[in-house]
């Protein structure tokens, strides 16, 4: 299973669209669930509210520009490795806030998509298309170019 715990709500109905597609097309390859928690002046408030929703035994990549940047195929790879071990891989996306400390602190893997910075509800769609782009290349499927 895949679960995508971010902070801060979809609005726009161009984006909730495209996030239902991915959704879609992800329900052929895993269970998918997206968390959202609501975002604050406050990283604590952020972080208390993104504790509750994180499960010890999840393996947890957290999204940072100071993380580790990955091709598509070796983003696959590391997806489908670690789905032999855990069955559960939580991605969270901070708000512009950032991650509090602790949270990164949980993380199993801090993963990098480039050192700009992103609208985090547009990010929320690209992360959904690098995981379904995963899915696609471990299963030898064409789409990825």
């Amino acid at each position: 299973m895949i679960k995508i715990l971010c902070v801060g709500k979809i609005k726009e109905k161009f984006f909730k669209d495209a996030i239902d597609e991915y959704k879609k097309r992800l329900s052929k390859y895993t269970k998918l669930e997206i968390i959202e928690v609501s975002d604050s002046d406050s990283i604590e408030k952020e972080k208390e509210l993104l504790l509750k929703y994180i499960n010890e035994k999840d393996y947890i990549i957290t999204l940072e520009i100071e993380g580790k940047e990955l091709t598509s195929p070796e983003l696959s790879k590391k997806i489908e490795d670690i789905l032999m071990i855990n069955s559960n891989i939580t991605f969270i996306i901070g708000s512009s806030n950032g991650l509090h400390s602790d949270i990164k602190a949980l993380s199993n893997f801090k993963l990098s998509f480039s050192k700009m910075t992103f609208p985090h509800q547009l990010f929320r769609i690209i992360l959904l298309e690098q995981i379904y782009r995963a899915f696609k290349i471990s299963n030898n499927e064409s789409y990825h170019k």
